[in-house]
């Protein structure tokens, strides 16, 4: 449940149409977000440089129906950008998803159809992409697209090897690959029974590791590094998909907390031969394997091992003839290690840089290949985030961070040199949201950036910070999207308050449309609180607060204890205690919120999705003296239904008398409920399952305890996938507040 996929699931608030600019509205409805296309604008997605660093290419919403994506390029040299491949000329308009492809896909977060992924030849001239569930080629040298699939199997995870010379992907759980110049096809792996899987990435792995595939090429296409997984000791158990006349029924397993999870092998294949050496990973069976990182010479894998308890990570190197494996360096944690990919090569693989929090901050240290540290590049109380692109011509790093304003992300650079670097240079100069893409040649970024007034735009840039050009103005002018609404358009206001320990806690509040002295206006609380995320930023923002606020809400958001980005001491602090210190720093937030003569301290709601649905309940059932109306999305109810990876991560492995999962529990809590509760999930969540809220609604049920259900027939986490649905979900709970807030 990290939150650069799980707040995605509340916050896809907007589809599908094209507005024209006539249709000028007094404010800012649900009805027009969810039918007047995407309000930010179309802002390409997926952006890539080409190998040769000549091109752009990215992702963009068909003008016909923006679910739907087609591949576009920019060309870099002609300041021009183009549609290479149209997804519905290929497709006709109809694409059916394999159940596998369907899964790989919600453990992603990918809400599109059409094409959503590509890869780059490595001499810049095919991109490969898969389109219902055959794999294609585009030629930039004669404009055509070619077949190389066509078969009833759907194939996963494709991609051009390192130099071009073969397409790999996975089909029926095994690695396979096709010649370019021949077209033949080979299998690589075989599995040995149902439950054994090769090259694919676990559940676990796509849903809490931030990892998307099990299988990586040596960049001089002799070996191939896999996973090999057997998931035969994970409990299976049939999952229910309600949908609208009828049901399915599916066998999955799926690792609730404290269960066996898959046990893993780590293999390096030789290509000619099809020989497999296998890793000695140890004698512990119960880890995990986040990550595999070819060194560039293709002499061997970088790869991390994690305890089961997540308080050890190991970065190890093995060599790719022998598979002999030597340990690099240790991180340990007294709670728990983030895992990230802050893992980059220099000098061919003779040194290499690393991301650690073991300063309490993420910062940027660098080794030589053996272990030997050499220096610490970074430090303060400050987090490096995203990937490190290096300069060595130059002697530079640049990275992304907070190292100014933790409101902000932004480009910084320090020296190679560099020692506990504090102060370092920030390169981006436009105060907000920058999120940046490196080219792996040349010396350009693309920086993907917005404030709060300010739809993401999509520019070009060197590496002293200049723009050279856009991809992507996205002004917001009459022909924008959103111009119709911008004269009624809310800047919200960002601050910070104290909480009872004396811990600084960042908020962001939009103030009523039309407000009028002396008149008090209720309030609505917009969380997700939980681990991994940060709400509270100065970037474009959804536009549901827009029409909250518009129609006479006070709208606060506040970055509670256990979020992220502020350290490990502040992010640590709900170790063990999951529930309770975000509620006490919410309740702080709205005892600020009481001392404002504006607002109304009798009517205060809260709304949250996933995390947030299980932190509107635990509002709601511990402080209903505060929050007297609650809308609770696809909630965690009890911790002990939940994944292993994600859970124990916080909460530790359940045993004994399970203290930490019990008071994590909202069941302990339930008779504190007052106020009214709308509880909303979907009937085929294979994330937070329905089992949640079943047994949620049961409990209250028997104690005679009322609330408000909607279920959503058919609906996986994200609640809301075509426009009409979404205009329900999003009505729904704009209706439940008006009832009992208003």
């Amino acid at each position: 449940m990290s939150f650069l996929k799980n707040l995605a699931l509340l916050w896809i608030m907007i589809a599908m149409v094209t507005i024209t600019p006539s249709a000028i509205a007094a404010g800012l409805t649900i009805k027009q977000i969810t039918e007047n296309g995407d309000l930010a604008g179309a802002v390409p997605r997926g952006l890539k440089y080409s190998p040769d660093g000549k091109r752009v290419t990215f992702l963009k919403a068909s003008a016909e129906d923006a679910r739907v994506l087609d591949l576009w390029e920019y060309n870099i040299a002609d300041k021009k950008a183009q549609m290479l491949v149209r997804a519905s000329d290929i497709t006709g308009g109809e694409e059916k998803l394999s159940e596998e492809e369907r899964g790989r896909r919600e453990r992603m977060r990918i809400t599109n159809l059409g094409i959503v992924d590509f890869s780059w030849s490595k001499d810049g001239t095919k991109l490969l992409f898969p389109l219902g569930g055959d794999l294609y080629e585009y030629s930039l040298e004669n404009n055509k697209t070619n077949r190389l699939t066509n078969d009833e199997v759907y194939e996963l995870d494709s991609r051009f090897s390192p130099l071009g010379n073969f397409v790999s992907f996975i089909e029926d759980d095994n690695i396979h690959i096709v010649d370019v110049k021949t077209k033949t096809q080979k299998t690589l792996t075989t599995s040995s029974s149902p439950t054994v899987k090769n090259g694919v990435a676990e559940f676990i792995a796509m849903e809490e590791m931030d990892r998307d595939t099990g299988y990586w090429w040596s960049d001089d296409e002799k070996y191939i590094a896999y996973i090999q997984f057997d998931e035969k000791s994970v409990d299976e158990r049939g999952r229910y998909e309600i949908i609208r006349d009828g049901f399915n029924v599916l066998r999955e397993r799926y690792p609730r907390a404290g269960t066996q999870n898959v046990t893993v092998r780590l293999g390096i294949m030789t290509i000619a031969s099809g020989e497999t050496k296998w890793v000695d990973l140890g004698s512990d069976q119960d880890i995990y394997l986040p990550r595999v990182a070819w060194v560039p010479d293709s002499s061997g894998i970088f790869y991390q091992v994690e305890n089961r308890a997540q308080t050890r990570l190991e970065l190890n190197f093995a060599d790719a003839k022998s598979a002999v494996k030597r340990n690099i360096l240790v991180e340990e944690s007294d709670s728990w290690i983030n895992l990230n990919h802050g893992l980059s090569f220099l000098k061919n693989g003779a040194e290499f840089l690393w991301q650690s929090e073991r300063s309490g901050f993420n910062h940027i240290y660098h080794y030589k290949n053996d272990g030997t540290l050499i220096n610490q590049l970074t430090d303060g109380d400050w987090v490096v985030s995203g990937t490190v692109k290096t300069d060595e011509k130059e002697g530079n790093i640049f990275f992304q961070a907070n190292a100014t304003d933790y409101l902000e992300q932004h480009l910084y650079k320090v020296a190679l040199d560099s020692d506990r670097q504090t102060n370092p240079e920030k390169v981006t100069s436009e105060p907000g949201w920058h999120d940046i893409t490196f080219s792996k040649v040349g010396d350009s970024y693309i920086d993907r950036y917005s404030t709060p007034d300010v739809p993401p735009q999509v520019s070009i840039h060197n590496l002293s910070g200049m723009r050279e050009m856009w991809i992507e103005e996205n002004r917001l002018d009459k022909n924008h999207p959103y111009y119709p609404y911008k004269d009624q358009h809310i800047s919200p206001e960002f601050g910070t308050i104290k909480n009872k320990e004396g811990d600084i806690l960042h908020y962001r509040l939009y103030k009523p449309a039309n407000m009028e002295a002396g008149k008090k206006y209720p309030v609505i609380f917009a969380l997700y609180g939980g681990p991994g995320s940060q709400l509270v930023r100065k970037a474009w923002d959804d536009p549901l607060h827009q029409v909250w606020a518009q129609d006479g809400y006070v709208v606060f958001t506040l970055d509670n204890r256990g979020t992220s980005n502020k350290g490990t001491k502040f992010a640590g602090s709900l170790y063990h205690r999951m529930g309770k210190v975000e509620v006490e720093d919410q309740v702080t937030g709205a005892e600020f919120l009481k001392q404002l003569d504006f607002v109304d301290a009798a009517r205060i709601g809260v709304q949250g999705h996933s995390y947030g649905g299980y932190m509107v309940l635990m509002s709601m059932f511990t402080a209903p003296d505060i929050f007297k109306v609650g809308v609770s999305g696809a909630p965690v109810t009890d911790w002990r239904l939940y994944d292993t990876h994600y859970t124990e991560r916080f909460l530790g492995l359940p045993g004994g008398k399970d203290e930490a999962y019990e008071k994590s529990s909202v069941f302990p809590y339930i008779e504190g409920l007052k106020g009214n509760l709308l509880i909303m999930h979907g009937l085929a969540d294979d994330n937070v399952l329905f089992n949640h809220s079943s047994k949620l609604l049961d409990e209250l049920q028997q104690r005679a305890i009322q609330f408000d259900f909607m279920a959503y027939p058919g609906e996986t986490h994200r609640l809301g996938a075509d426009r009409m649905r979404k205009r329900h979900v999003l009505e729904t709970m704009k209706r439940y507040f008006d009832d009992h807030l208003k």
